[in-house]
């Protein structure tokens, strides 16, 4: 019998501290694929507000306390393709050198990712009766190559009609600490994003990141229609 893989889940600050039910469908979709899920409670943040702020050192601090609590598992999991681009990405450039990092960020994913590319997830049980649009991140598409992947899920999800954003590949303006730098552009950039949803008639708008999904939320008070906001794992596992 083959063992079943060993997936440490990454939560991410936001969900947890914002929308811990996010880790919960996260962790259930694994399950679900066939491996054994656990939470280290020591997991912290990632480290990339401090990467993109220039605090290299805060950074490295926090990257050498990811790659020791993670080091034990198959792979690493993360339902951010910000959180999972920081690992798989910049830390093998904020720790140069070192091969613990290195080997981390080689098996670190995004969950849809995860679920397709390497547990050859092809369908999921689920309803949900809305027209929804897709938001892909900056950094899933771009760092972590990641855009087939949530529509094919999202393709089996029964009652779930998909429409596609006519500028699907621009950002949203949050962009971690480019929103509280630039704030005006952002908000700008959000209510841009915010438009092509409703030009699609989407009620809702669904999405891998939780950053970008608040940011949304969040401009959508200024907005006459206001469309819900969900993380693709709720929508996948109807959680609510």
């Amino acid at each position: 019998m083959t063992a079943r893989p060993r997936v440490g889940l990454f939560v991410t600050c936001l969900v947890d501290l914002i929308r811990p039910r996010i880790a919960r469908a996260a962790k259930a979709l694994l399950e679900r694929s066939g491996c054994d899920v656990e939470v280290p409670r020591a997991q912290t943040c990632c480290g990339q507000p401090a990467w993109n702020s220039g605090a290299d050192k805060h950074a490295r601090e926090i990257a050498r306390q990811v790659v020791a609590l993670f080091e034990p598992y198959d792979y690493v999991v993360a339902p951010s393709g910000s959180c999972a681009g920081m690992i798989r990405r910049h830390y093998p450039e904020a720790l140069p050198g070192d091969a613990k990092a290195r080997a981390l960020a080689a098996k670190t994913h995004e969950l849809t990712s995860f679920l397709v590319n390497t547990r050859g997830m092809t369908a999921v049980k689920a309803a949900c009766a809305t027209r929804a649009c897709y938001h892909d991140s900056c950094s899933s598409l771009r760092e972590m190559k990641v855009k087939r992947e949530p529509r094919q899920l999202l393709a089996g999800v029964e009652g779930l009609r998909l429409s596609e954003l006519r500028d699907g590949e621009v950002c949203c303006g949050f962009g971690g600490l480019f929103s509280v730098k630039y704030p005006e552009i952002s908000a700008r950039m959000a209510d841009d994003k915010i438009a092509d949803a409703i030009a699609t008639g989407a009620e809702t708008i669904v999405g891998g990141d939780l950053g970008c999904l608040l940011h949304l939320e969040r401009r959508m008070k200024h907005t006459a229609k206001r469309l819900k906001v969900r993380h693709v794992a709720e929508v996948l596992t109807d959680e609510r």
